[in-house]
């Protein structure tokens, strides 16, 4: 089934943060799950960003009574974890989707026992899967489908909630009176005894430690000015790693005309069109194209949203005979998550390992966690792999990075 493996690993290219070829396998020990650990660290720490690391940093700073606060650049919490609760009959996944895991894993990252969760989920395992390559559509076998299933590892989706439903009720809401808003941070200088941070308003604060959680895109832009600058292993680190360009499109059709999964042959990134409504019990139709990579640069060329919903229409016409401009409801919902100046791309690979330049802090003082801290990743239990780029990978290095402060 390997050939199959990047035509159907939907979870594995969405979400925003997400890719399923190459997955972390190393046991670690089931009585100490995320949380139990003793303090030894005293003093304040700063988070900068408030997305699924930061907030999993803040949430285990607080179970060890270490006083934080965290540094967001929007008006929100969550980064590339939004959702859209107006354009369907059910909420929608703006950015992370799947859960890449089996269910039980959301449990284990809120250190609750028990296999089955407290919120509602889908086993996702589309079997009207097609695959584009040359400009056709081919149909891949059920039974290919199945074997393919029944040999890899299980994957979910929430069904009538999402990602950012999960962070908010689990992490952010305990934290969310230590976020500060609009605080965009412009500049970090760790030369002295305190970490002294500036923001973009003008506005100073000082921490003796401080965990970095922005994007990798951030990180590239230069966005932050470190005072000294980073060293050029790390800069050289950060350039390596691959964050591909891309978004995600929802359109509205009056009838389902389309399959589960359109994998559509790309050189580099990924190109999907997938059900959104699978398994929502929903009445919309909800038809979405994951693009990043050379495609959303082919779609970027067209230049406006507006361009890039007729030529989706089109391509789809030329597979279903017209249906998709006979269906469509004038209706779509366009995330470009390269154009977001705070995430400025999508998400890291799982197949890359970070380097040590990549994840050794600045003089024990500056922190990083997220997609820098994208390492192979101890699985908490035998039926556990921590997919890299993932959401629970991005929260197990929020709770990696306190606990290496704490040691």
């Amino acid at each position: 089934m390997k050939k199959y493996l990047k035509i159907i690993s939907l979870g594995s290219i969405l979400l925003l943060f997400f890719a399923t070829s190459f997955m972390a396998c190393e046991k670690n020990d089931e009585s100490n799950p995320p949380g139990n650990n003793n303090n030894q660290f005293e003093g304040n720490i700063i988070i900068v960003g408030a997305g699924a690391s930061g907030l999993a940093a803040a949430k285990k700073l607080e179970e060890n009574g270490i006083s934080y606060q965290i540094l967001e650049a929007t008006d929100k919490f969550g980064g590339r974890i939004q959702k859209n609760e107006d354009f369907a009959d059910f909420p929608i996944d703006l950015g992370a989707e799947w859960i890449h895991e089996d269910k039980s894993i959301l449990n284990y990252l809120i250190n609750q026992s028990g296999s089955e969760p407290n919120v509602e989920t889908i086993l996702y395992q589309p079997m009207d899967v097609y695959a584009e390559v040359g400009g056709s559509i081919w149909q891949i076998p059920t039974q290919d489908m199945e074997e393919y299933y029944a040999d890899y590892i299980k994957e979910y989706k929430f069904k009538s909630t999402t990602w950012n439903d999960f962070i908010y009720e689990n992490f952010a809401q305990s934290a969310e009176q230590n976020i500060v808003y609009n605080s965009k941070v412009t500049t970090i200088d760790y030369t002295g005894n305190k970490v002294v941070l500036k923001t973009e308003n003008g506005t100073e604060y000082q921490a003796d430690k401080v965990i970095i959680t922005v994007s990798l895109g951030v990180l590239k832009s230069n966005a932050i000015s470190f005072n000294p600058s980073l060293p050029e292993d790390k800069i050289t680190a950060i350039n390596d790693v691959e964050f591909l360009p891309g978004f995600k499109l929802f359109m509205k059709f009056s009838d389902q005309f389309y399959p589960d999964v359109i994998s559509c042959e790309t050189s580099s990134g990924e190109k999907t069109y997938y059900d959104v409504a699978y398994g929502k019990e929903s009445e919309d139709n909800v038809f979405g194209l994951l693009s990043t990579g050379t495609s959303a640069e082919e779609y970027y060329a067209l230049g406006s949203s507006d361009a890039i919903v007729a030529s989706v229409l089109e391509e789809l016409d030329t597979y279903y005979n017209g249906l998709a401009s006979q269906n469509y409801l004038n209706a779509y919902v366009f995330k470009d998550w390269s154009q977001q100046e705070y995430a400025q791309g999508t998400w890291t690979s799982d197949t890359e390992v970070s380097s040590n330049s990549l994840n050794t802090s600045l003089n024990d003082k500056v922190y990083f966690a997220g997609e820098t801290y994208n390492k192979h990743g101890e699985t908490p239990t035998d039926n556990f792999y921590i997919i890299r780029g993932s959401v629970q990978s991005a929260i197990l290095s929020g709770y990696e990075v306190v606990e290496n402060i704490m040691e």
